[in-house]
């Protein structure tokens, strides 16, 4: 079933004096979805998640979230008690206690007492802090930190979550609980919009993910963003590759052939079907096939190679 649309943005742009920061941005979020924006220092990502938030407004276009404009006191009000905000700043207040600062912003959501407790106690404890509840934030590392304001962003239990760079003070144990976190999440319905450098993290984790230099550069699955960049390719090892071999495969049908050492590169466009033909033509010329397996350039390299060739 088909989920309405998280956010829409229509031609969304901010400029700063005369730099534009973020260029007639179009691209939509679906509800339950995990959207990443990707794109290198200064390209606008956390520029365009502070205008969806309503902490900055817009120079031009349109976007809504869940249904209310970004423009408006009143629509600002609706979409901040719908929201959570991760920022690259933690901003907690380091004399209170963990429990305390989530208990702190819980009142100012106006959760009640109740939801308050059982609150502060789910997320510290998914995020493995509830045995240090009541030691100050000030005495936290900056990756206990970060946990503490993501529990933070949650307390009022919003459907949207806005996450930037969520993982990059955290060390790779608690980037995991992180990740698992996120996934957790989405299990739970929520939408969630990320911000991150870490390409991994990011095929890991999106459904979709938005590359961007100040305008959007692509937009798609990490599969299909990869499928688009570099075709679908289908290595073949061999313990040996002759010219009838070669012979053999050309004869299929025009399609692009690499050949490094006893190893074969295929261009196909349906693995599945093209393959079982491919293994077949190779037995036919004599060829002994050691294995097959679909060649998936890394999410890095098509990251790189669009922003290089399309900015």
């Amino acid at each position: 079933m088909e989920h309405s649309p998280m956010i829409i943005a229509q031609g969304l742009t901010r400029a700063f004096n005369s730099m534009i920061a973020v260029d007639h941005l179009t691209f939509s979020v679906a509800e339950g979805e995990i959207f990443g924006l990707l794109g290198p220092n200064g390209a606008g990502k956390t520029t365009t998640i502070r205008m969806l938030c309503c902490l900055i407004s817009k120079t031009g276009g349109e976007a809504t979230v869940a249904g209310f404009p970004i423009a408006g006191d009143a629509h600002t009000l609706a979409i901040r008690q719908l929201i959570g905000l991760v920022s690259d700043n933690v901003g907690l207040y380091e004399e209170l206690s963990a429990y305390d600062n989530l208990d702190f912003f819980g009142k100012l959501y106006d959760c009640t007492a109740k939801q308050r407790r059982e609150g502060i106690e789910r997320f510290l404890k998914m995020l493995d802090l509830w045995d240090k509840r009541d030691v100050p934030v000030g005495d936290f590392s900056k990756g206990m930190k970060q946990k503490v304001a993501i529990a933070r962003a949650l307390i009022h239990d919003p459907r949207l979550l806005f996450m930037d760079e969520p993982t990059a003070n955290l060390d790779p144990e608690s980037a995991k609980v992180v990740r698992d976190f996120i996934l957790e999440l989405k299990r739970q319905g929520k939408t969630i919009f990320l911000n991150t450098h870490n390409l991994d993290e990011a095929r890991r984790l999106c459904d979709r993910i938005g590359i961007m230099k100040t305008r959007l550069l692509a937009i798609n699955t990490p599969e299909q963003l990869t499928a688009a960049v570099w075709g679908r390719r289908t290595l073949i090892e061999l313990d040996t590759v002759t010219d009838g071999i070669r012979e053999s495969l050309e004869a299929l049908g025009p399609r692009h052939l690499e050949v490094d050492g006893n190893r074969l590169q295929v261009e196909v466009t349906d693995p599945l079907k093209e393959n079982p033909d491919l293994v077949q033509a190779i037995i036919a010329a004599g060829g002994r096939v050691q294995y097959v397996e679909k060649l998936e350039p890394a999410l890095e390299e098509t990251y790189l190679r669009i922003v290089r060739e399309q900015a």
